[in-house]
């Protein structure tokens, strides 16, 4: 099988009805993470043909819904998987972009920054001002040249990612897979997406609404991964995938 579309969702009832139907004109295969959603989102997956669901019963963090994608798409042998979040901040029109870009690297991200987008959203400036400074960071600890260290429109060749020992569960867990990338030598290309906002006002939660803790926890992901060994043990807990 060829791509997995994964998405990761807590809290979406005014969204993920839409982002899904506008999904499956797009991808075959959809796989949805319930990261332990309290609303009705539970109930409308239901309704939902033609997709699977991963249920947490309760909220484990964006980092673990994207953890248990890569572990489902390296379970199921996808050669690519693609991630895009369900509050309509990514349009799923640009799936066959990324489908198409798929070949030219193991991770092609998307980026909000990468080209002038007059008539887009803007972004809140400290959300901008604190993705600027850690991208900054990255590149000069990776070698990568990013725009955009935190899009989570992206898509994944399923069979290196295997190979990577990804354990951060919170919204820092793209910055372990940057390192860890590197690590293993991993290629990165970047397509720029539309930067969209609906509702500037939603949280992060855990702490993270302040933006001096949230810069603070980026950076100990950071730290934390710096100091670790190379990866050894794969993301599917089955040794390496072959």
């Amino acid at each position: 099988m060829a791509f997995l579309v994964a998405i990761p969702v807590h809290n979406e009832e005014k969204h993920v009805e839409r982002v899904l139907a506008d999904v499956a004109k797009y991808a075959e295969h959809i796989l949805v993470i319930d990261d332990g959603s309290t609303d009705s989102t539970p109930e409308l997956l239901e309704r939902i043909r033609g997709i699977e669901v991963i249920t947490h019963g309760v909220n484990q963090g964006y980092g673990a819904s994207i953890i248990e994608a890569f572990r489902y798409a390296c379970r199921f042998n996808y050669q690519y998987m693609i991630t895009l979040d369900a509050d309509e901040q990514h349009s799923p029109q640009q799936i066959p972009e990324f489908m198409a870009a798929a070949p030219m690297a193991d991770i092609v991200s998307g980026s909000r920054y990468m080209v002038p987008c007059p008539d887009c959203d803007l972004p809140p400036a400290s959300r901008r001002a604190i993705n600027a400074r850690i991208t900054k960071l990255i590149n000069e600890l990776t070698g990568y040249r990013l725009t955009d260290a935190f899009c989570g429109f992206k898509c994944y060749r399923v069979k290196p990612m295997c190979e990577l020992n990804l354990s951060e569960i919170g919204y820092g867990m793209p910055l372990q897979v940057w390192l860890q990338a590197a690590k293993h030598g991993l290629t990165v290309r970047e397509i720029p997406v539309r930067i969209v906002y609906h509702d500037t006002s939603r949280r992060f939660g855990g702490g993270l609404d302040d933006d001096e803790a949230r810069l603070k926890y980026y950076l100990e992901v950071i730290e934390r991964e710096k100091k670790s060994p190379p990866p050894s043990i794969c993301t599917c807990r089955k040794g390496r995938c072959g």
